[in-house]
C-alpha cells in the first residue's frame, strides 16, 4: 500500500484551519524553509570531513622513515638532556594559514617516538618526515655525540598484517590524562635525578619497562608508541592553565570588556552596578595555601613555561598463542604508573580502546567474539599505520611539554640498565689523526 503524502498534508492544513488559522501560516513556513537551517547545523560535521579528506590526501605525498638510536655504551647525560632534543624538535612546528589548511589539506607534522622490545630485545625507534631528518640527527648527536642513528625497516610489517588470527592474539590501549591538560604528570625533577651527582644513586622509571621486555621469549613483542605534534595555538591550554592557576590563587579572572553600546546603555539607564569589595585579610592568597596548592601552581607554571606537543600514547602486547603471557601485558601499564601524582595529573588507560567487549543490558549476546575481534583489528591498524587516536573522529589526544616527554621517552644508562639487551654503541668514536695523509 502506498502513502500519499499529498493527502496527508492537505489533512494537516485542514486540521490546522480548524484548530486555530494562525497555526496555518506557521506550518506553511515549515513546509517551505526546513531546509534552511540545515547548513548551520551540518557545518561542523562538514567541515571537519572536508579537513580530514583533505588532509588525506596531502598527508599521502609525505614521506616518513623510521630511524633506530644505538645509544652509547656509557650514556652519562640525565633526562633533561632529552629534554634539549625535543624542545629542538617542536622547531618542525609551522603553522599552516587559511588556503594552506582548507585546500591544500596542509596539517602540522608530527613524530613517533617508540620503544620495540621484539623476543626480548628493546629498540629505540624515531618515525620522523624524511625533511626532518637532519634535524633529527643534529639534535640528537648534540647531546649524545656517541649515538648511531640509521634508518631500518619498519618492524610492524615483520608479523602478520591479520593480527589477531589462529596463531597470534594482542592486547593494547591507549592513554588519557586524569586532569586537564595543564596540568603536568610526574617528571625527572621529582625524582631526584638532578640532585644525585653519582649516577648510581638516580632514580630513573624507564629501567623498570626495559627490564620486562628484556626477558620477553621469543614470538612476544611489545610496542609502545609516543606520537608526538607540536603545537602553539590549536589547544588553548596555556589559557587554561592561567585560569585553574589563578582558581587555585583565589583570584578573580580579568572581566571581558564591554562594547562600546552596552557602556553608553548602562549609563544612560543607570544599569551599572557598584563594584562589591570583600575584606580578604593582609595576608596574599599566595600566603593563604598549603604545600600541596603551592606545588600545584608551580607545577601548572613550569608546565606552561615550555614548549608544548598534541600527544597520544598507545602500547601492543602480541605473542604467538602457545607462547603468550597475559601478565607481560601489564607491563607498559605499569611503567606509566610511575608517572602519576595525586595533587597534579596522571596517564590512565582510556577505558574506550580497551579490547574488551562489555555486555550491557540492550546487547547481552550481540556477537561478543567477533565484535572483540573487531577491536583488536582495529587497534593493531591504528598501531601499524599511527592514525591519530580515534581515527576518523577527533580526540584522544593530549599535550605535554617537552620536560614531561623526556621524562616518560629517554635512553638510560648502562649503570641502571644493565641486565637489559638493548643495542648499543661498543666503541667509542675518535677523531682521525692530524697527520693522516690525504688524497688531493
Amino acid at each position: 500500500m502506498e502513502i500519499n503524502w499529498d493527502e496527508i498534508l492537505i489533512q494537516i492544513n485542514g486540521l490546522l484551519i480548524a484548530a486555530k488559522p494562525g497555526l496555518v501560516i506557521v506550518w506553511q513556513f515549515i513546509l517551505a524553509w526546513w531546509w534552511l537551517p540545515l547548513p548551520f547545523l551540518l557545518w561542523k560535521h562538514f567541515s571537519y570531513f572536508w579537513l580530514w579528506w583533505r588532509n588525506s590526501l596531502w598527508n599521502a605525498k609525505q614521506k616518513t622513515i623510521l630511524l633506530e638510536i644505538k645509544i652509547p655504551k656509557e650514556n652519562l647525560k640525565p633526562m633533561r638532556a632529552m629534554e634539549l632534543v625535543f624542545t629542538g624538535l617542536w622547531q618542525i612546528w609551522a603553522e599552516p594559514n587559511w588556503i594552506e589548511k582548507w585546500w591544500d589539506g596542509q596539517s602540522l607534522l608530527s613524530y613517533s617516538f617508540e620503544i620495540a622490545a621484539i623476543d626480548g630485545v628493546p629498540h629505540f625507534l624515531i618515525r620522523c618526515p624524511s625533511s626532518a631528518l637532519g634535524m633529527v640527527e643534529t639534535h640528537i648527536y648534540a647531546q649524545f655525540p656517541e649515538a648511531e642513528i640509521f634508518e631500518v625497516e619498519d618492524y610492524t610489517k615483520k608479523v602478520p598484517q591479520d593480527i589477531p588470527n589462529s596463531k597470534w592474539d594482542l592486547w593494547g590501549t591507549d592513554f588519557k590524562l586524569a586532569k586537564a591538560n595543564c596540568y603536568p604528570i610526574k617528571t625527572y625533577h621529582d625524582f631526584e635525578t638532578e640532585r644525585e651527582s653519582k649516577e648510581e644513586k638516580r632514580i630513573d622509571p624507564i629501567p623498570s619497562l626495559l627490564e620486562g621486555m628484556s626477558f620477553l621469549k621469543k614470538g612476544e613483542q611489545i610496542w609502545v608508541q609516543i606520537r608526538a605534534t607540536p603545537i602553539f595555538s590549536e589547544i588553548p591550554w596555556i589559557e587554561e592553565g592561567k585560569k585553574v592557576k589563578n582558581q587555585l590563587l583565589s583570584r578573580k579572572m580579568p572581566s571581558k570588556p564591554k562594547p562600546l553600546y552596552r557602556e553608553i546603555i548602562d549609563v544612560l539607564f543607570g544599569f551599572e552596578k557598584k563594584q562589591e569589595t570583600k575584606d580578604e585579610g593582609l595576608l596574599p592568597p599566595e600566603m593563604r595555601l598549603t604545600e600541596v596548592e603551592k606545588e600545584t601552581v608551580a607545577a601548572i607554571e613550569r608546565k606552561m613555561d615550555k614548549v608544548g606537543f598534541e600527544v597520544g600514547i598507545r602500547y601492543i602486547y602480541l605473542a604467538k598463542k602457545d607462547v603468550m603471557v597475559k601478565s607481560n601485558l601489564r607491563l607498559p601499564m605499569s611503567y606509566f604508573t610511575n608517572f602519576n601524582t595525586k595533587h597534579a595529573n596522571a596517564p590512565i588507560p582510556d577505558g574506550r580502546t580497551i579490547p574488551k567487549v562489555r555486555k550491557q543490558w540492550y546487547d547481552p549476546f550481540w556477537f561478543p567474539e567477533r565484535r572483540l575481534h573487531l577491536k583488536k583489528r582495529l587497534i593493531f591498524r591504528r598501531y601499524i599505520e599511527r592514525l591519530p587516536f580515534f581515527f576518523p573522529l577527533p580526540g584522544g589526544t593530549f599535550v605535554l611539554n617537552a620536560e614531561e616527554l623526556a621524562t616518560i621517552y629517554h635512553f638510560p644508562s648502562k649503570v641502571l640498565t644493565p641486565a637489559s639487551m638493548i643495542p648499543r654503541v661498543e666503541a667509542k668514536k675518535g677523531e682521525a689523526p692530524l697527520e693522516l695523509p690525504v688524497e688531493e
